[in-house]
């Protein structure tokens, strides 16, 4: 099925590694441009462009810290140079957290909240004057964050306000025809294993309907579908990726 990204101008977040990867990938392989970002891994980044030079398009892997306002009006202005505008918009970025709450520092939780929420703030707030008719936002949440789970509350919160802020900014930049969905992603293997021991690795695969882990692959073929026209009266939604956990 054409999901008629072709000549679609995108910017993803995160874009080097695991899920992010997949999905700048998946851009690329259905013909649109992407400018994505890296933060200090600089051979996956290195990687990540050897690969893209087989794919059409113009394609820009950035270094940018996107915790810093003017890190993200930096990256932000290569799409707006590059590009002349943008299509589709994918926040990735996050890092994980896991301590039990009364042990979490001031600087940890600012740590996850600066980057899985406040970083996504700062994205979506440079990017939306350069957003075309027609637009699509697609975040990269959790499904964690609707059961919650101990030892990761801090995370779990990062996660649930996106949904809040989906919800509402939804109502905002309708108008205009654009839209903005949330992804919600289970376990998702994005290393062998899953970075589990096996005994954990089997009994998470329990958990879900499909008997498997997600790939980063499921999760970028769900925000191919929320980014494409395919998906043009869907707004305000979040997809659950997690195999029916």
């Amino acid at each position: 099925m054409d999901l008629q990204l072709a000549g679609k101008r995108a910017l993803v977040t995160g874009g080097t590694r695991g899920i992010g990867r997949a999905i700048v990938t998946a851009l690329a392989g259905a013909g649109a441009s992407v400018v994505t970002c890296y933060r200090t891994d600089r051979e996956a980044a290195e990687s990540l462009t050897r690969d893209l030079k087989a794919t059409d398009g113009n394609h820009h892997v950035v270094q940018a810290d996107l915790r810093d306002p003017a890190d993200v009006t930096r990256f932000v202005e290569v799409a707006r140079t590059e590009l002349g505008g943008l299509d589709i918009v994918v926040n990735s970025a996050g890092v994980d957290g896991h301590a039990p709450t009364a042990e979490v520092t001031i600087e940890e939780w600012r740590r996850v909240m600066d980057t899985n929420l406040t970083a996504f703030h700062l994205v979506t707030h440079a990017t939306l004057p350069l957003l075309a008719e027609g637009a699509s936002i697609v975040a990269v949440s959790a499904s964690v964050s609707t059961r919650g789970m101990a030892g990761k509350a801090h995370y779990t919160a990062s996660k649930a306000a996106i949904n809040g802020w989906v919800r509402s900014v939804c109502k905002e930049v309708g108008p205009r025809g654009i839209r903005i969905n949330e992804v919600s992603p289970g376990i998702i293997e994005t290393e062998p294993g899953a970075g589990l021991p096996p005994e954990v690795y089997e009994r998470m695969k329990g958990f879900a309907s499909l008997r498997r882990l997600g790939t980063s692959e499921d999760v970028a073929n769900a925000v191919l579908l929320l980014a494409s026209p395919l998906a043009a009266y869907v707004t305000g939604a979040t997809l659950h990726v997690d195999g029916g956990i």
